[in-house]
């Protein structure tokens, strides 16, 4: 399954996007794998980060140097929202073709629960975490037929959850 879309990046550059649902491992010869975002469930509510720039997104960020996407999920979650990632399960990826190179950026799954309260993200990225009913997901982030697609495969994975 592939989505096909067209982003305007700040430069107002017009890039490619592909996002697809399978290993994000494969095919990954000419790409660079950078990112990750975990689509994060506590109890029935999803976790959202505010970002100064982004506005509001789920909780992700680069993949350091030597880490697995496993070890960077835990991590970023971590940094951004003093929560500990108690199940993940990659959902996809999207390939986000730049001028000069491709990008790789993977989407997960995740139930998390708190280690305390939030105090501060470590890199002073994060200003504000946000509990919110995944139905309303489009009042915070919306990155259209893409956002779709991965709420919906989110949804599929919480237990009990009604689809969207």
């Amino acid at each position: 399954m592939q989505l096909k879309t067209i982003y305007t990046n700040r430069s107002g550059q017009k890039l490619n996007i592909i996002y697809s649902e399978d290993d994000p491992l494969l095919d990954i010869k000419d790409k660079i794998l950078q990112d990750v975002h975990a689509f994060c469930f506590y109890g029935d509510k999803m976790v959202l980060v505010k970002h100064p720039k982004s506005g509001w997104i789920p909780p992700g960020g680069r993949i350091e140097s030597g880490e697995s996407i496993e070890e960077a999920l835990i991590r970023e979650v971590k940094e951004e929202t003093n929560m500990r990632i108690t199940h993940q399960k990659v959902i996809g990826f999207q390939d986000i073709y730049e001028p000069e190179k491709t990008i790789r950026q993977v989407r997960s799954f995740c139930t998390v629960e708190p280690y305390g309260d939030f105090a501060s993200d470590p890199d002073g990225d994060i200003t504000e975490i946000k509990l919110i009913d995944p139905k309303e997901y489009k009042k915070y982030f919306d990155w259209g037929e893409i956002s779709d697609r991965i709420m919906k495969q989110a949804m599929l994975l919480l237990p009990n959850s009604q689809p969207l």
